[in-house]
This record gives structure tokens, sequence and C-alpha cells, in this order.
């Protein structure tokens, strides 16, 4: 028991560290896919048959590829077909904001089908234009709708990230298996390693949950 003690306590300054690189890539990754998510949105809903097509062929493709060929094509491909020397971080990011973008393009597109055809058609009635309208009626109404599907979406990226060792990226995952390397206790530092996912996920979940209740209001 004292054993496993004192591992924890060896352990959890580089867990923690490797947990903090976990939350960065997966803050601004979301950040980066809700504007994605947004734009491709807009583009399946509106008139234009060519920016549908291009919004179908983004979400088919990345919905359809594993999220590590999208990284190992980032990290390596890109790198190598172009001669461009990018931070693994870097790419991790590209590649969990392009994926998580995917998915916030169904959820954008939900959300705003979502929001009563009425709103719209009041908006362009008080002389506002399909865009003000958009900015400033619908979109307020379907993002409130749509936040614990943010929430539950940055859950998924962050468990996501772990996928990112693969690339050399020193998050919660890779730590674990540097430790391993050093102390050959795989049991007990995998444990470890889940338990800090399992906290941060529950935490995140109970506050999705919340905010559910609070919206329903």
């Amino acid at each position: 028991m004292w054993d496993i003690i004192a591992l924890f306590k060896e352990s959890l300054p580089s867990l923690i560290s490797g947990l903090l690189v976990t939350l960065k890539v997966a803050s601004i990754s979301l950040v980066i896919a809700v504007v994605l998510g947004l734009i491709f949105g807009l583009m399946s809903i509106g008139k234009s048959k060519f920016l549908k097509a291009l919004s179908i062929i983004y979400v088919d493709i990345i919905r359809g590829t594993p999220l590590i060929v999208q990284a190992f094509f980032i990290y390596f491909g890109i790198s190598s077909a172009f001669g461009i020397k990018m931070h693994a971080v870097t790419a991790g990011i590209i590649a969990i904001s392009i994926n998580a973008g995917a998915y916030l393009v169904e959820i954008f597109r939900a959300g705003i089908m979502a929001v009563d055809k009425g709103q719209m058609e009041a908006a362009r009635s008080l002389g506002l234009s399909y865009s003000k309208a958009m900015q400033k009626v619908i979109l307020p109404q379907a993002v409130r709708k749509m936040i614990p599907a943010f929430i539950n979406q940055f859950i998924i990226s962050l468990k996501d990230t772990s996928i990112l060792s693969v690339i050399g990226i020193r998050e919660l995952t890779q730590s674990g298996e540097i430790i391993i390397a050093s102390n050959y206790r795989a049991l007990e530092t995998w444990a470890m390693v889940g338990l800090l996912y399992f906290i941060l996920i529950m935490v995140l979940s109970y506050f999705s949950r919340f905010l559910e209740r609070r919206l329903r209001l």
C-alpha cells in the first residue's frame, strides 16, 4: 500500500504536466473546431449547391477516416510533402480541430434547424437581411440549445488526445508510457492515468448535466 502511495507521489508531477498538455490541446482544438463547425454548418444549410457539396465532402472524409490516420497525414504526410517542420503539438491541434469540427457541423446544422422557421420570417419582415437575422436572431437561440453538445464534444476530444501520443506529444497518455519505461509498473501507472481521465471527464459530464437542467428552466 505504502509502495503504491510512494509511486503516486513520484509520478504525479509528470502526470499533471501531461494532463495540462491534454487540456491545452483539447481546449484550443475545440475553439477552432467551433469556428469550422459553424462555417461548414452554415454552408450545409445554405442555398449554394457548391458550398453544400464542400460541407458534405469535408464531413464525409473526416468522419470516414480514423483520427490516428489524420494525425499521421498531417504530421508526417504534409511535413514530408511540403518540407515543413511542424511541431507535434501544432499537428495534434490541427488533427483534433478538423476531426471535432466535422462532428460540430452536424450539431450546428441540427441546432439551427431546430429553431422555429417563424423566427427567421419574423426577423426578415422587420427588415433584417438573411445574414443579420442569422447572426442576431437564429444563432443565439441555436447556440443556447447546443451548449451541452459542445461540452460533450469537448469530452470526446479530450479522450481523443490520447491518440496523439503516437506522434510524440507528451500528453497524459504518453506521460504514463514514459513513467512505465522507467519503473516497469504498468498496472499501477495505467490505473493512475485512467483515474485522472475519469475524474476530469466526470467533472465535465456533471457540468454538462447541470447546464442542461439550467437551460430547460
